[in-house]
């Protein structure tokens, strides 16, 4: 039998969304001149449809629908992400000149959500049957064995964060594949030299594009104040940047924040929401819920989610087989480093990456594809020792 724990927690969590994009996308909806319930409305038919996805899925006979739908996954959003330059603008949505959505129905899709659960399970079936414990291996042979997956990582980086313009996605994913490679039986000297040439593979997409220099240097000029008083003011002189570079989203989501307090100012009562945070409801929804619901709500939504991470993690832990193992636990890493990721921007204490909250922020594609993955994890668990 399916988790049931795991399917109620995902349940709520999707619930809270609907509450949250409803009161959040106040302004939004006279700022568009739709209907009050027009996002919420839309929230909530994904939210059902994601709930009857997990439940279907949990259905499945994992021997025989993992792998099918994992490789569906995988194959069919990488033809898509590579075929959406050359897609006609009426098949494509595109932001600031990269074409991420496609349209469907009325509804704008992204791929490289979809892709993220795939590459999950491709990983997790591949690693399963070529990867085992290091016994002994220097890292040179570590690096050997590791080079056609180093390849296809390398292959997607450079679509996700040239061609869609979406380093944050690159990011969660690096960091979802580093772990999962060490859960694999890897050394710990081959996966600190994988996290270097990661932070070095990052340093140079960020170096190589303007606007994510300016989206650092504005990062700065909020959080180099606190930063700098460690240092030397000799050395702190020459790293300080000047303030003209308005951190306007960063400022004006801490100042949500704080506007919360402990109890917050009441569902429907928040003010940065209307026109001080853009699409508050969508990357922002976590400093909506902080500023209407307070550290109380923030607290409850980030305990939901840590029991939800806590049941994922179990399934992997009592899971007897290898693949099922690491694709639970690559799901759990995703959606914690997605949420990381998030709150981090939101807070100021890395830049904003443009991630959304799984299963809180606005958006069908997000919660769908966050929904195969529990869906699949939840198939998954009928295999494992639950209690």
């Amino acid at each position: 039998m399916a988790d049931r724990k795991l399917f109620a927690l995902v349940s709520i969590l999707i619930g809270i969304s609907i509450v949250l994009v409803y009161s959040l996308s106040a302004y939004i909806t006279l700022l568009f001149e739709v209907n009050q319930f027009h996002f919420a409305i839309r929230q909530t038919a994904f939210g059902f449809l994601s709930i009857f996805i997990i439940w279907f899925l949990a259905q499945g006979d994992p021997d025989r629908h993992l792998k099918p739908i994992g490789f569906t996954l995988f194959i069919g959003s990488t033809i898509l992400m590579i075929a959406m330059p050359f897609l006609p603008e009426f098949l494509v949505s595109a932001v600031g000149g990269a074409k991420r959505w496609i349209k469907i129905f009325g509804f704008s899709l992204a791929p490289v959500e979809f892709f993220k659960i795939g590459f999950v399970y491709f990983l997790a079936w591949s690693f399963s049957r070529k990867l085992g414990h290091h016994g002994g291996m220097g890292v040179k042979e570590e690096y050997i064995r590791f080079a056609p997956y180093g390849i296809v990582f390398i292959g997607a980086m450079f679509v996700i964060a040239f061609v869609q313009n979406d380093l944050g996605q690159v990011v969660v994913l690096g960091l979802t594949l580093l772990f999962m490679l060490m859960f694999a039986g890897s050394s710990f000297r081959f996966f600190l030299t994988l996290l270097v040439g990661a932070v070095l593979f990052f340093l140079f997409f960020i170096f190589t594009a303007e606007h994510r220099i300016l989206r650092i240097k504005s990062w700065w000029a909020l959080a180099q104040n606190n930063i700098l008083e460690i240092f030397p003011e000799s050395i702190a002189a020459q790293l300080r940047v000047p303030t003209e570079v308005e951190p306007y989203q960063i400022g004006h989501s801490l100042n949500a924040i704080h506007n919360g307090g402990l109890f917050g100012t009441g569902i429907s009562n928040g003010t940065f929401k209307l026109g001080f945070l853009s699409e508050v409801h969508t990357d922002f929804v976590l400093a909506g819920l902080a500023e209407e619901f307070g550290f109380v709500g923030v607290l409850t939504v980030v305990v939901i989610f840590l029991m939800m991470l806590h049941r994922i993690f179990k399934i992997a832990n009592r899971s007897n087989d290898s693949t099922t193992y690491l694709f639970s636990l690559g799901i759990g890493l995703l959606l914690a480093f997605a949420f990381l990721v998030n709150a981090y921007g939101i807070s100021g204490i890395t830049p904003i990456k443009g991630i959304s909250v799984p299963f809180l922020s606005y958006g069908g594609s997000t919660i769908l594809a966050a929904s195969i993955g529990i869906g699949m994890v939840l198939m998954a668990s009928k295999k494992a020792r639950m209690d």
